[in-house]
């Protein structure tokens, strides 16, 4: 028996949820966020599908991660968001760096310079995310006007974009129109502008502006807007344990049983992405029906409590995200007995989960 999990990825539930991304936005490019191997997801596989349903350009955080889809063949346009650790490599592998501040702009120059060429950068500012980007308009201008240097792209990003949080989004969109009109009066050529990730883009039209970046609704459905999510997450049952009433379970002694015990021991733990923090928490699907998880989360093991569900045998599949019988499981719901987001459960489980691909055209 393999140890962790596995997730199924389905790929026709990917290439759906992009079409009702472009149909939110009206037909508007997206660059699909790839970072983080696509959310857990895989971001070779997920990369080659969104392009072959006609994504055109692709976003990553690290040249890294950028590297990988050059390597499988993956020749389309990738944004680099945050790196400037290898600027060499950025011009070896025609990459589309992100630059956040004058510094990064005159190195990028520079190097063009050198290599006789020009190269296409986007622009970040700052308009209250207080992470990453230019913080003035002077700064920005400054950096459009270096020789060898194309203002391709001018980008931001949102702190909130919530249906509840617009108040601080739509300053943030303010000072984001101020900076592009400042552009196009010193007269520099209209960038494409890009602002709305996910959620803007479900709840904040005027966010979506020349082209949207979705990540968590291309993977999740995230928030609203009828996507489907893309990752199905099980493992099996290793053994099966009698317990008898007052019998402690895991460390710490932080369940004690209450009656006669049937338990379910699971070959997966924090070692394999399911958090610690759902001790005592959280819930998996057996035959369609919801069990919980009773005493610490292990490294490598977890017990859940299968006494109400009659035949449960070893080897019986075990559901940590998705749907069997009547039941769900979903990575936000996963992620509110941890105490997190649903960003954090599907990297984590994702990421260390053996990963078989569904739904091929």
């Amino acid at each position: 028996m393999n140890r962790g999990a596995q997730a199924e990825i389905d790929l026709a539930a990917l290439s759906s949820n992009l079409s009702k991304a472009k149909k939110i936005t009206g037909g508007l490019p997206v660059i699909a966020v790839v970072k983080a191997d696509a959310y857990g997801h895989g971001a070779v596989e997920v990369s080659r599908r969104l392009l072959k349903e006609g994504i055109r350009s692709l976003a990553v955080a690290f040249i890294e991660e950028a590297a990988e889809l050059r390597e499988a063949g993956i020749n389309a346009p990738i944004l680099v968001l945050f790196d400037r650790s290898d600027i060499g490599t950025c011009f070896d592998l025609n990459l589309t760096p992100v630059v956040h501040d004058i510094k990064s702009a005159k190195a990028f120059s520079k190097e063009a310079r050198k290599r006789g060429c020009v190269i296409d950068v986007h622009i970040k500012a700052d308009t209250g995310m207080g992470r990453m980007g230019f913080g003035s308009i002077e700064e920005i201008t400054d950096a459009a006007e270096l020789p060898n240097l194309r203002i391709a792209g001018l980008m931001s990003h949102f702190s909130e974009s919530d249906p509840s949080e617009t108040e601080y989004a739509n300053l943030q969109l303010k000072k984001f129109l101020e900076i592009k009109t400042a552009l196009s009066d010193r007269g520099f050529k209209k960038p494409l502008c890009h602002m709305a990730n996910s959620a803007s883009m479900l709840n904040f039209k005027d966010s979506h502006l020349d082209a949207v970046r979705p990540g968590l609704f291309l993977y999740l459905g995230a928030h609203s807007g009828g996507a489907t999510p893309v990752m199905r997450v099980s493992t099996t049952v290793l053994a099966l344990r009698k317990l008898k009433k007052g019998c402690p379970v895991s460390y710490g002694r932080t369940f004690i049983t209450t009656r006669a015990t049937i338990a379910a021991v699971l070959p997966v733990g924090y070692a394999d992405g399911y958090m610690r923090t759902l001790s005592n928490k959280s819930c998996v699907i057996l035959k369609g029906r919801r069990a919980p998880v009773i005493g610490r989360v292990c490294m490598d093991l977890t017990m859940v409590d299968v006494t109400d569900i009659k035949g449960v045998k070893e080897g019986q599949r075990v559901t940590l995200i998705g749907s069997e019988g009547g039941e769900t499981i979903t990575a936000g719901e996963l992620g509110g007995w941890a105490s997190t987001i649903p960003y954090e459960i599907l990297t984590s489980l994702g990421s260390r989960s053996k990963r078989v691909y569904t739904g091929r055209a």
